[in-house]
Parts: C-alpha cells; structure tokens; sequence
C-alpha cells in the first residue's frame, strides 16, 4: 500500500517535498513510508533527500506539571481563603510543590507567611503553562531559530530566556525528525518490476527469459564469513621458527614438563644457590609436591663437587651445596633445564654430534607490564660437537637470524652463570631506526659439560630468545598482554594474516 501510494503520487505530481506531511494525509505510518523510500531509493527508482527538523517537545516533568493543572491548584482559585504551606504541599509532589511556589513568589503572585498562603492577585497569567500548551501542540520552532529570534504566542513575545528557563526547569527538551524529500529517480516506474535473481529451468522452457529483467551482479559483495577454527599468532610464528630450526638439521627436545627440579633447573648449570634468580621474588616454587623424588646420585655427587671446590680447570665457588635447595620443585624458569637433561643423557653412551631446539612455556615471578609476563615462550637452539669455537656461534647465529630477516646483527659481551664466553644479539631493526636485543648465546661451561660425562673435546654452543617479541613486532603490537593471556581479543586471533618470516 505504501509501495502504490509513493509510485503512484509521483505519477501525477513532480515531488513528495515532506514525507511526513505525506503519510499524514494517506493516513499511512511514517515509519512505513520510510522504509519503502528507502527501498525504492536503492533501486534508484526514486532519489530520496534526508529532511532534519527540530521541535521541542515535553519531558515527563513537563507533562506531569500540565497534567496536574498546577497553578490552578496551588493558587486557590476556587477558594480566597489561605492555605498552610504544610497542606498544599501534601496536595501536591513534593518537587512540584517546589518549584511552582518558587515561581509564583518570584512572580509576586503569592506571598508565603510562616503559617499561611496568602494570594496577592486576582487573576494569574501563567506564561509557563500556555508555553507547554504551544509546545505540546507543536507550534514553536525549533531550537537554532528559538535561540536567536522571539516568537509571538497568545498574544506575548517568546524569548530565547523564556526557552532557556523550561530548559534549566527539564520541562523541555529537543528533537530531531528525520524525514524524507522524493523526486523520481533514473529507473523511475509506475510500478516496480520485478526482477529475476536466477535463470531457471522454467523460463528456458517458456520462452519468458527474453523478457527477464535480472538483478545486476555485485561483484564487490562479501559472502558470508566462514565458520571454523583459528590459529594464534604466537602458533603461526613458532611454526615458521620451527620449520627454520628443521631446515638446519635440528631435532625437537621434549619440553612437557613445566614442573621441573631445582637442580635440573640450576644446579646441573653451574648456577650457585645464592644466585639472586632462585630467590621467591623470581621463581615460582612448588608447595606440593615440594621436592623431587630421584636424581642420578653419582651425578649430583660430581655437581656437588664441582660447586664446593671447582674442577676441570675451575676453582668453583666455594660454598657449602646443600642437597635441599637442589631437591625443591618449581616451574621452569627457561628450557635450558630440558638441555641439561637432553645433554646428560647424550653422555650416557657412545658420543655423536647433536643439534636441538625447544619452543616452549617458561614461568618468572616477575611484574606484569606491557613487555612482561609471568609467563611466557623461550626458543632455544643448541649444537654439541667437536672443536666448536666462538667463530661456529658467531656463523650459526648469522645463518639463523637471517631466515627471521633479520641480517644487520651485532654481538657483545655478557656473562651467564653456565656459558664462557657469552654474547648478548642485537638486530638493527629498520622501524625504530636503532639497534635492538633479540636474544643471548654463549657456549656451555666445562664445570656444566665435564660432569655429565661428556668428553673434553666436546663443546656445546646454545642461543635463546623470546617467541613473543618477534610475534609482537611482525602483528605490529605493542603491548604483550593484547597478544598472550586472558586479554587477548579474539577477533586478533580470527583476522590475523598469515606469517611469513624473512620475506
């Protein structure tokens, strides 16, 4: 009904100019008449422009205070005799009460006594309620022309400070309709025709398929999203850095115990027991179990030795090792613990040259800022042979990085508990325009190796760094808890584009 009405009005006539005024007078909602607009606008059958007007209309305090007829109560016009303020207010809502007695003061209408009401006119005008009358009624203009001219209502001047008062009061308020102008439009018809979405079997058979008008094509349509699961982005870059590690010869270490000794932990690496990162403020001990049940005796017997008075060339410590503090269980504070394992039980037969790698959660009693975590992911590459040098690492590293695109690197001396010598990595990263720490290496102490068992002349070289920075800077986060944790917003997870490292 909506549809003909529209359609056929333009027939005859050049222009719908408020289609407001012209659902009115077809005694048709507006609200349909919009929609078919709308409709009838896309399809370009019609060239619809938005109308904006703004009225004043009341708010409830405004209609409760025309509803109540207020100052026709409050000035007693049936009775002339006085009232106690106690008794007009029990008439009357508290605030209302109020207000009108403030106004009617004001306007020196009334006059208020410690016991009575007295009225101080015979007749009352109130400006206010023929105001809210005008404005129910929807004879005011809206509020731009209100604010800057003055109207003449009844028989007074409506001013821009009279407007301001019902405002400051909440009587009124201001708002917007929006409406429409139609003219017809390119594909104007009397009656919309329509058109075919598909080329069926039947219009073949009929013949009527010469007559089809089809809808057009959209080839910038998006189909609907598909519904599946996600890879992280954490997940896409450690898959590339474990095909990395694959193409150079690496094999996996098992990495799934978070639970892990103190002595693998530290001890096994030459780490002292007074060593500050084996103070609760930076590891996380275990309360049950508290301790571990089995370590290789002869081993920890060989430690403990080289701890108190030194060995293969090294003085050690020289401090009392208790076996308690290498027995207490905590949670990894980095996969080197799998490397001490992994490497002990390479000297337990016959010696052949390894490379291994791990990826995988570590945990730190540290503060949660915007590049920490209490817990996050470490990688680490490590090469046991003959004859390694410094040079090995050096050239290994340069091969390494260079498959992430990073190729500017720079070393520069450090110091590890469990490496001689040791080598901070930075990278020239070409966002920031400076040099910038990617990660740490070293080679493997004798008073680590020689323990286990391995031979003299083999070394160990190793390099380790965090899974989450690289991720952070190729997803272009700055801040890791968006990227890791219970943060994380999922529609990172579900448009994250696919990672390719080095390119």
């Amino acid at each position: 009904m909506a549809e003909e009405a529209v359609l056929g009005y333009l027939e005859k006539n050049e222009e719908i100019s408020d289609s407001g005024k012209f659902a009115e007078e077809k005694g048709i909602n507006h609200d349909e008449i919009v929609n078919i607009i709308k409709s009838l606008n896309g399809f370009r059958l019609v060239d619809a422009q938005d109308i904006k007007k703004e009225r004043w209309v009341l708010t409830s305090e405004g209609t409760c205070m025309l509803n109540m007829d207020l100052l026709r109560v409050m000035y007693l016009q049936r009775t002339f005799t006085a009232r106690l303020p106690d008794d007009l207010e029990e008439k009357l809502k508290s605030s209302i009460y109020k207000i009108g007695s403030t106004q009617a003061i004001k306007n020196k209408w009334i006059e208020m006594g410690k016991s009575q009401v007295s009225r101080k006119v015979q007749h009352v005008d109130d400006k206010v309620r023929s105001l809210l009358i005008q404005i129910q009624n929807g004879e005011l203009l809206g509020v731009k022309e209100l604010l800057y001219v003055h109207s003449i209502i009844d028989g007074f001047v409506v001013s821009s400070e009279d407007i301001d008062a019902l405002k400051r009061r909440k009587l009124i308020s201001s708002q917007i309709w929006k409406g429409y102008s139609v003219k017809k439009g390119p594909k104007y018809a009397p009656k919309r025709k329509k058109v075919a979405t598909d080329l069926t079997r039947e219009n073949l058979q009929r013949g009527d398929w010469k007559e089809l008008e089809f809808k057009e094509y959209n080839f910038l349509a998006k189909g609907q999203p598909t519904e599946g699961g996600c890879l992280h982005p954490i997940l896409k870059v450690r898959r590339q850095i474990q095909m990395i590690f694959l193409q150079m010869g690496f094999e996996e270490m098992p990495t799934n115990n978070f639970v892990e000794s103190s002595f693998w932990n530290f001890d096994a690496l030459f780490q002292p027991q007074q060593h500050p990162a084996r103070d609760s403020h930076d590891t996380f001990f275990l309360k049950e179990p508290s301790t571990t049940r089995k370590l290789p005796e002869d081993y920890v017997e060989r430690v403990k030795r080289v701890h108190e008075s030194g060995g293969y060339g090294s003085r050690g410590y020289g401090y009392e090792w208790k076996r308690e503090e290498a027995n207490k269980n905590l949670l990894r504070t980095h996969t080197t613990a799998v490397s001490s394992r992994m490497l002990y039980a390479l000297a337990q037969g016959p010696f052949a040259p390894k490379r291994y790698y791990s990826i995988d959660r570590v945990f730190r009693n540290e503060a949660v800022d915007r590049t920490h975590l209490a817990e996050f992911h470490q990688i680490e590459g490590l090469i046991c042979d003959r004859g390694l040098t410094l040079g090995h690492l050096i050239g290994v590293l340069h091969d390494f990085f260079s498959r992430l695109g990073m190729s500017k690197l720079k070393f520069k001396p450090a110091y590890n508990p469990y490496t001689e010598p040791s080598m901070e990595i930075f990278s020239y990263h070409e966002g920031l325009q400076k040099w910038v720490e990617i990660g740490n290496s070293g080679m493997f102490r004798p008073e680590m190796l020689l323990p286990m068992g391995l031979p003299e002349d083999v070394q160990v070289i190793a390099w380790g760094l965090s899974l989450e920075r690289p991720t952070m800077i190729l997803y272009g986060i700055d801040n890791i808890r968006d990227l890791f944790g219970h943060k994380v917003d999922l529609s990172l997870i579900k448009r994250n584009p696919i990672c390719r490292l080095g390119i």
